[in-house]
């Protein structure tokens, strides 16, 4: 099996190249290649029985898709884990919450003038969802490891989001329960292709006013708390 990583931000996948943050789980990764494509760079190697190809996209949906098509198309992925931080809806949500997308959706897609609800696109739907044996894989891990995994609909757009006004219109439109810049993009090229897919997420501010200082306070350790736990999911996906 291959299973490709992607994070959108440097940040998000570091903690894959870098051993001394999460031994003893790494120690079986095996770095076996590095290529340039399309302005970004792909990490291949092996995690125990694992091909595992690595990549971060930069920030928004057009470099996310463009990511995600190549790690499936050009890389040969079965499977993509999507890890990474987004700004919390719920307001049950607090700063390090891991959320799994149950269903993800584009806030930012508009043809409502013609009668359709935000975020549908013709012959398509506004919601997409992940897979179900990824969600179980995840809950098996967080069980495991005594990690309280949320389960949620992710918003997805080209917008950073420090507007409690947005926000609330966000909440009540499409039910988010967290709101992001790259996850429904990956759900789309994924669903498309018909590659199973997970788009985890770790909360890294509240999207409202202070939004800004919080993402720049808590991004590397929000990244961390998610990335740990796709390093886990990788180690109970060795198994099976």
């Amino acid at each position: 099996m291959k299973i490709a990583i992607m994070g959108a931000m440097l940040e998000e996948v570091e903690p894959f190249l870098s051993h001394s943050e999460h031994e003893p789980l790494l120690k079986h990764f095996v770095k076996t290649n590095e290529m340039r494509y399309g302005g970004n760079t792909y990490h291949e190697g092996t995690y125990k029985n694992l091909e595992i190809v690595l990549a971060y996209s930069k920030i928004g949906k057009v470099n996310a898709t463009l990511t995600a098509a190549t790690l499936l198309e050009k890389f040969g992925a079965d499977v993509l884990l999507f890890t990474g931080v987004a700004g919390a809806i719920n307001p049950a949500l607090n700063i390090g919450d891991l959320v799994a997308a149950t269903a993800l959706c584009q806030h930012d897609l508009d043809i409502s003038i013609f009668g359709h609800p935000h975020g549908f696109v013709p012959e398509g739907a506004v919601y997409v969802k992940p897979s179900t044996e990824l969600l179980a894989t995840a809950q098996r891990v967080a069980k495991a490891k005594g990690v309280n995994l949320r389960h949620g609909i992710i918003a997805t757009g080209d917008q950073f989001i420090a507007s409690a006004k947005r926000k609330e219109w966000v909440a009540q439109t499409f039910q988010a329960d967290a709101i992001e810049m790259e996850g429904a993009a990956v759900a789309v090229v994924c669903d498309a292709l018909k590659v199973p897919f997970f788009i985890l997420r770790a909360i890294s501010d509240a999207a409202d006013m202070d939004a800004q200082f919080d993402f720049d306070a808590f991004l590397k350790e929000s990244a961390k708390v998610s990335s740990s736990f796709v390093i886990a999911m990788l180690e109970e996906l060795s198994h099976g």
